[in-house]
């Protein structure tokens, strides 16, 4: 049996595994699954489950640490050009086509597409007339076919989406791009084929050299807010808003119509200017609300710079001339040739009015003015000066130039547009991601629960284990106790017993020198062959010389114990059958006859015995018998306590009856074909 050490092994390793598994497991994501509606899903699917879950873990940190940097889509409200629509097909592979022409031949490096966005009942908002499946074509003139920069069909997975979509062009060069369909996809209310969008930018390095471009199409709807030239107004449907940068509120003044409304700002240096962003006052958060876009932009003013602060040099660098609805967005964006200034003057001619009551009140307010000078904002946070009175402090002319506006910190509009390109990306990586690990984590609590109920299994099994060993430990010790008991009784008893005879044996014949002597050597002998015992009562086994020969050594002790009684010890069978039991059964059998003699010459007052031991393949018997005393006619026939305490240490039967000749006969039968009994 394994000792308690031993024992806590399996304890150990079964808590060590439990610790283990419940360390690894982590809790289930957040997300819902995406549905997989084509190609683009399945190669999702197909690439999240090759990732090992380490992977999918830092994958998924990763996509999440992005999205928390990156621009949210956030959507106008309010009414503004739409796009550019074609007209209506029932064929969905009709082709239709809407044409950029540039400037110049000029190197472009991206190219963006903003869909035309649709509040659906059911599906909330998507593309509306997004193509399926279109090219992307670059040329210069006198190259009317052009060249393909990419090419986009429905499993690249483009749809559903709000989000611009970004191409990478390499600075090819070129002086127009046209989108070109090649199946168109329904519109979401009556299901007829269009080809719409809201913007088309093309970038060369930052700046956007299709804005305010000629615009052809192979046909066109020209309805309220869509118009071929709606395609390159620079308005697109969402509201810058960063991630970064503290809110500030845009600066706004009324006044009388009559007043005179003027803007100045000195760069401090010359350097030459091409492009200017208005950004026009954040409309309050409630739902509706209570202007239109624009408000406070004037509707036409003049932009002048000149390199001399009394504006004797000024050139005019653009006139603003925004009639409708449709020509305000949250971002105006106006380039021209590029000039030299250090001063720039805005000057407005027309105000944006608003009447309450009986009278005409003017309004002016911008939320940002951006000057540019090679892709880089050179009127970043420099002080603005009006014309005018300033009456409210809570919008100071200082706003103008923060870097801000209601949300945060203004971006370049390439960025902005490329962090939401990104962020519709991640967005549609992620749910397969938490998809795949909330099915990893699923197969791994059920793999938990198993090992819960193994780990449950293997306390309950190693509980019982060591009850069972502490049972079988306290019946070692039982019949330790037993053995040591009758060894003691059978060895030592015997032989004191035999010690004794012999001494009588000594005192009858001290006129006998020759007899005396020998009887002395042979109390001698008992005497070493007891003090013998005794060293190895605990383990009679390990005493060297005992019980090798086993019928020789009943023989010696026949002679010995019944030197006075007549009788002998016979032997059938094979003494080689002997010599094949093992040590311990040996010494009970020696012991068990030993104490059948000692029984007999003490007790029996028997002139007589007989002692007949036979040995099988099989069995082993051993019977004694004598004519002594015996048993009371009236007494019932036991095993004397002995005998049957040493029995039991063997595991065989015993039984007593009454001899032929009045005395006892005690028969032991042992099978030696049980397990254990041979070597």
């Amino acid at each position: 049996m394994p000792g308690i050490h031993e024992l806590r092994l399996p304890i150990v390793a079964s808590l060590l595994l439990w610790n283990v598994v419940i360390g690894v497991l982590p809790q289930a994501r957040s997300g819902e699954p995406a549905k997989a509606s084509g190609a683009s899903d399945q190669r999702m699917e197909a690439n999240a489950s090759q990732l090992s879950l380490a992977e999918l873990e830092r994958r998924l940190d990763a996509i999440d640490a992005q999205l928390d940097r990156l621009c949210p889509i956030s959507l106008r409200s309010g009414v503004g050009g739409v796009g550019i629509r074609s007209s209506v097909r029932a064929d969905p592979y009709a082709p239709e086509w809407f044409e950029v022409e540039l400037a110049a031949p000029t190197p472009i490096h991206h190219i963006v597409l903003v869909p035309t966005i649709w509040r659906d009942t059911k599906m909330g908002l998507r593309a509306d007339g997004f193509p399926i499946e279109f090219r992307v074509v670059v040329g210069s003139d006198g190259d009317g076919e052009g060249t393909v920069v990419a090419r986009f069909t429905e499993k690249d997975g483009l749809l559903p989406r709000i989000a611009p979509v970004v191409i990478e062009c390499s600075g090819v060069v070129a002086s127009w791009v046209r989108i070109e369909s090649v199946e168109l996809s329904s519109r979401l209310w009556d299901s007829m084929y269009v080809l719409q969008l809201s913007e088309l930018f093309v970038f060369s390095g930052e700046e956007n050299v299709a804005q305010n471009r000629p615009v052809k199409a192979s046909s066109s709807s020209i309805v309220e807010g869509r118009h071929p030239r709606f395609l390159v107004d620079g308005f697109v449907p969402y509201l810058m808003d960063a991630m970064q940068g503290e809110q500030s509120i845009a600066f706004l003044r009324e006044g009388n119509v009559d007043e005179h409304y003027e803007l100045r700002i000195d760069l401090g240096r010359t350097v030459p200017v091409n492009r200017v962003h208005l950004h026009a006052v954040d409309l309050s958060d409630t739902i509706p609300q209570a202007n239109l876009d624009g408000i406070g932009i004037p509707r036409r003013m003049i932009l002048e710079g000149a390199t001399r602060s009394d504006f004797s040099n000024a050139v005019t660098l653009h006139e603003f001339h925004l009639p409708t609805v449709y020509d305000l967005g949250p971002i105006i964006v106006r380039r021209f040739p590029r000039t030299p200034c250090r001063y720039l003057r805005l000057t407005v001619v027309e105000p944006d009015t608003v009447r309450r009551g009986v009278r005409s009140i003017a309004r002016i307010g911008f939320a940002e003015i951006e000057v540019f000078s090679q892709g880089e904002n050179v009127a970043l946070h420099l002080p603005v000066e009006g014309s005018f009175e300033k009456k409210n402090p809570n919008r100071p002319l200082s706003a103008l130039t923060d870097g801000r506006n209601f949300y945060g910190t203004i971006l370049p509009v390439r960025e902005w547009l490329f962090d939401l390109a990104r962020r519709h990306d991640l967005e549609v990586e992620r749910p397969f991601l938490v998809a795949e690990l909330n099915r990893r984590y699923s197969r791994q609590r059920g793999q938990l629960l198993w090992l819960t109920w193994l780990a449950v299994l293997l306390a309950v099994g190693i509980g019982v284990t060591i009850l069972i060993e502490r049972m079988v430990r306290m019946r070692q010790l039982a019949n330790l106790k037993e053995r040591f008991a009758a060894d003691l009784h059978d060895e030592l008893g015997a032989n004191l017993h035999v010690i004794g005879l012999l001494g009588d044996l000594a005192q009858a014949a001290v006129g006998s020198p020759e007899k005396l002597k020998g009887l002395h050597q042979r109390i001698r002998a008992m005497t070493e062959r007891s003090g013998t015992a005794v060293q190895y009562c605990t383990n009679i086994l390990e005493a060297k010389g005992l019980y090798q020969d086993l019928y020789d050594d009943m023989q010696r002790t026949t002679q010995r114990i019944m030197a006075d009684i007549d009788g002998e010890l016979s032997f059938k069978g094979d003494t080689q059958l002997l010599e094949r039991l093992k040590p311990r059964t040996r010494a009970d059998l020696f012991l068990f006859y030993k104490e059948c003699l000692v029984n007999i010459s003490r007790h029996s007052r028997a002139t007589h015995f007989c002692a007949r031991f036979e040995v099988t393949d099989r069995q082993l018997v051993l019977q004694v018998c004598d004519n002594g005393q015996g048993m009371s006619a009236a007494g019932a026939v036991e095993v004397p306590p002995s005998l049957q305490r040493r029995a039991k240490l063997l595991g065989a039967g015993v039984t007593a009856e009454r001899g032929e000749l009045g005395g006892m006969r005690i028969e032991l039968v042992l099978r030696t074909r049980k397990w254990g009994r041979r070597r």
